[in-house]
C-alpha cells in the first residue's frame, strides 16, 4: 500500500474542471429535495432510511449526458454532494421530531410550528458540517488507506465509470416510474390492498402478514439477505412465540394489565402489538443501540486521537486544489455563531445549558459517527443508538435538577434532534468527502456544496412532516414512526416512571441472548419492534439479493453487474414510492379523493399477484437484465 501522501485521484490537483456550476447546483438542490422527502416517508415506515449518494450520482450522470451532452465528473460529483445531505437530514429528524408531535397530540396542543422545524435541522447540519471540515484531514486523507468509506468509495467508482452512466440513469428512473405507478395505484386509486393479514383461528395470538409495496422490496434487496433475515427472524419471535403467550396466559382471567386498558381476551393483535411487544421491541432496540456504542469505544478513543491532531492540521494550509477546506477561523466563527443563537438569543428555546450539552454531545458524535461511517457506512452508521444515549443522559441530568415540566420534556427532546442531525451529517458528508477525495474534487467547494443542500432540505423537511402528520398521523399503521416512539418512551420512562419496565427488560434480556449467540442485534431487534408485515415484505426483497450473493460467489462475476443495477431499480422503487406517498399525503389534506371505491376493488388475492409482478420487474432489470454487446 503506496503512502497517502503519494496518492493520485483521477482528476489530477493541477487540473480545473468546472465543479461548483449553476447546473451542478440546481440538480443538486431538486435531488436534494426529492430524496429528502423519500427518505423522511420511508424512515417513517421502517425506522430506517437508505443511502442516496450512488442512485443520486447515476441520475446526475443520466442528465449531463442525457440533457447537456457531456460528462463532467466534477459536477456530477457535486450533485451528489449537495443531493446525499437531503438522505441525512431526513434521517436526523425522523428520529425524534415526530416524538413531539405524538407528545402534543396525547396533550391536545398544537403541532411544532414550521420555524423550529426549519430551525432544528440547520443549527444541526450546521455543525455537523463545521466539525468535519478539520477532520477531513484525520479522517479522509491520513486513514486513506484504513477507512474505506463504502458508499463513498462506491460511488467514486460510478462516477469514474461514467461512461456506462446512461443506461444505468435510464434502470433508476425505470424504478422510479415503476415504484410510483405500482403505489398509486393500490393506495391511491386503492385497486388492491397493500396490506394483507391474518390471524390463525388454531394458535390464538399469532398472526402474519404482508405489506406489498414497492419500498419494502427495495430496501430488502439492498441491505440484503443477511439483514432482512434477522429482522424476520425478530418478527417471528414476536408474532410466532411472544404474542402467542401473552394472549394464552392472559386470557385466563379478566384482569387489566398495563399498560392495556381493557383484559388481553378483549385485544386483536394489533392491541397486543401496541401494548406489549411493541414494549419489549422497544427495549431490545434500545439495548442494541448501547451495545453497538460499547463495540464502537475502541474507535471512539482512537478517533478523538485523530480528531485533535485534525485540528491542528487543519490550520495548514496547501497550494493544491484537492487539499484546500474552508479555513478554520469559519469553522471556529460558526460554532461560536451557532452557541450564540442557541443560548443568546434562544432562536431554538434551549437554554445556555442545553447549547453546552449540544456542542460537546454533536462533536462527540460527529466524530464517532464519520469514523463508524468510514469502516461499516452509512447504513450501519449507529445514529439512532447516539440519539437514545443522548436523550438518556440528558433526560437524567435534568430529572436530578427536577426539571420535568413540559417545557423540559420538549427542550430535551430539542437538544436530542439537534445532536442526532449534526451526528446524521458529519456521517453523511464524510462520504462525499472520500468520494471528491478519490475523484479529485476541491473539498472546500463540496462543504460549500453541503451547506446550500442543508438549507434546500431543512426548508423541506419540515413541511414534509407536517403533511405526513396531517395525512396519516405518525403512529398510525401507515407511518408507526418507530424510532420516534422509542424516543418518546425512553424520555417519559425517565421523567414520569411510567413506562413498563417488566416488558423493556424482557426486551433487553432478549437482546443479550441474541447478543451473546454472536448475531446482529439491531436488525433482529427492529423485527421484534415493527409490525411482521413489514418484515416479511423486506426478506423478499433480500432472498432475492442472496441468491446473486450466492452465485457471484461461485465465481459467476457476469452477476455483479447485474446485481448493482437491482441496486439502482431498487432505489428507485423506494423513491417512486416515496414521492407517490407525499402526493397521496397532499391529496388526503386538500380532502381529494381519487379511490375507485372506499374499500380495496379487488381483494388480497390481486395483492399477491401484483406483488408477484414487482418482484418479476426486479428480476427483469437485475438477474435477467442482460445487456446487448
Amino acid at each position: 500500500m503506496s503512502n497517502n501522501s503519494d496518492f493520485k485521484p483521477y482528476i489530477p490537483a493541477d487540473k480545473v474542471m468546472p465543479e461548483l456550476s449553476i447546473s451542478s447546483i440546481i440538480i443538486g438542490v431538486i435531488l436534494s429535495v426529492v430524496f429528502c422527502a423519500a427518505n423522511a416517508y420511508l424512515g417513517l415506515r421502517v425506522g430506517s432510511t437508505i443511502s442516496a449518494c450512488i442512485p443520486i450520482s447515476v441520475i446526475s450522470m443520466g442528465i449531463y449526458k442525457g440533457i447537456f451532452k457531456k460528462n463532467s465528473i466534477l459536477e456530477n460529483n457535486m450533485v451528489q454532494t449537495i443531493g446525499s445531505i437531503g438522505e441525512a437530514i431526513a434521517a436526523g429528524m425522523i428520529f425524534t421530531v415526530p416524538a413531539l408531535f405524538l407528545w402534543y397530540e396525547e396533550l391536545n396542543l398544537p403541532v411544532p410550528n414550521l420555524k423550529i422545524m426549519i430551525l432544528l435541522p440547520l443549527m444541526g447540519g450546521i455543525l455537523g458540517v463545521l466539525f468535519m471540515i478539520p477532520l477531513r484531514k484525520a479522517l479522509i486523507v491520513e486513514e486513506h488507506a484504513t477507512l474505506p468509506f463504502p458508499e463513498g468509495t462506491a460511488c467514486a467508482e460510478v462516477l469514474i465509470a461514467a461512461e456506462q452512466g446512461g443506461g444505468k440513469a435510464k434502470t433508476a428512473f425505470i424504478g422510479v416510474v415503476i415504484g410510483s405507478i405500482y403505489k398509486f395505484i393500490a393506495d391511491g386509486l386503492k385497486l388492491f390492498p397493500s396490506k394483507i393479514a391474518t390471524a390463525f383461528s388454531f394458535f390464538k395470538g399469532a398472526g402474519i402478514g404482508m405489506e406489498a409495496l414497492p419500498a419494502l422490496l427495495g430496501v430488502g434487496f439492498i441491505v440484503g439477505r443477511e439483514i432482512s433475515c434477522f429482522m424476520l427472524a425478530g418478527a417471528i419471535l414476536g408474532w410466532f412465540v411472544i404474542l402467542p403467550i401473552i394472549y394464552q396466559f392472559g386470557s385466563l382471567s379478566s384482569v387489566i394489565i398495563y399498560p392495556a386498558t381493557v383484559p388481553i381476551s378483549q385485544l386483536d393483535l394489533t392491541g397486543l402489538w401496541s401494548n406489549y411487544l411493541r414494549y419489549i421491541g422497544a427495549g431490545a432496540v434500545a439495548c442494541s443501540g448501547i451495545f453497538n456504542l460499547i463495540k464502537s469505544l475502541p474507535i471512539i478513543i482512537k478517533t478523538f486521537k485523530g480528531a485533535v491532531g485534525g485540528y491542528g492540521k487543519a490550520n495548514k494550509t496547501s497550494d493544491s486544489r484537492t487539499q484546500q477546506d474552508l479555513s478554520m477561523n469559519i469553522v471556529i466563527i460558526g460554532i461560536i455563531a451557532v452557541f450564540l443563537l442557541l443560548s443568546v438569543f434562544n432562536i431554538v428555546p434551549v437554554g445556555w445549558f442545553g447549547a453546552l450539552l449540544i456542542l460537546f454531545f454533536g462533536f462527540f458524535f460527529s466524530t464517532v459517527a464519520s469514523k463508524m461511517v468510514g469502516v461499516v457506512g452509512s447504513s450501519n452508521n449507529p445514529v439512532s443508538g447516539m440519539t437514545i444515549a443522548t436523550l438518556l443522559i440528558t433526560t437524567i441530568i435534568f430529572k436530578a435538577f427536577g426539571l420535568t415540566s413540559q417545557h423540559d420534556i420538549v427542550t430535551v427532546f430539542y437538544i436530542g434532534t439537534i445532536i442526532c442531525i449534526t451526528a446524521a451529517i458529519a456521517g453523511g458528508i464524510s462520504q462525499s468527502l472520500k468520494t471528491g477525495f478519490l475523484v479529485g474534487a476541491t473539498p472546500k467547494k463540496q462543504q460549500i456544496g453541503t451547506m446550500i443542500g442543508l438549507v434546500s432540505s431543512s426548508i423541506v423537511v419540515g413541511a414534509v412532516l407536517n403533511l405526513l402528520n396531517n395525512a396519516w398521523k405518525f403512529g398510525s399503521d401507515e407511518l408507526p414512526a418507530p424510532q420516534a416512539t422509542l424516543t418518546k418512551l425512553v424520555v417519559e420512562g425517565v421523567m414520569g416512571g411510567q413506562l413498563p419496565w417488566f416488558l423493556v427488560f424482557a426486551g433487553v434480556g432478549i437482546v443479550i441472548f441474541v447478543e451473546i449467540l454472536g448475531l446482529q442485534t439491531m436488525s433482529f431487534s427492529l423485527g421484534l419492534f415493527l409490525p411482521i408485515d413489514l418484515s416479511v415484505s423486506i426478506a423478499v426483497g433480500g432472498f432475492i439479493k442472496g441468491y446473486f450473493d450466492d452465485r457471484i460467489a461461485k465465481g459467476d462475476k457476469e452477476l455483479a453487474n447485474r446485481r448493482e443495477d437491482g441496486i439502482l431499480y431498487s432505489s428507485g422503487l423506494i423513491a417512486g414510492e416515496g414521492l407517490i406517498g407525499i402526493l397521496l399525503a397532499i391529496l388526503a389534506v386538500s380532502n381529494i379523493n381519487v379511490a375507485l371505491s372506499d374499500t380495496a376493488f379487488f381483494n388480497g388475492a390481486a395483492t399477491i399477484i401484483f406483488f408477484i409482478l414487482l418482484c418479476l420487474s426486479l428480476l427483469k432489470f437485475s438477474l435477467w437484465n442482460k445487456k446487448k454487446q
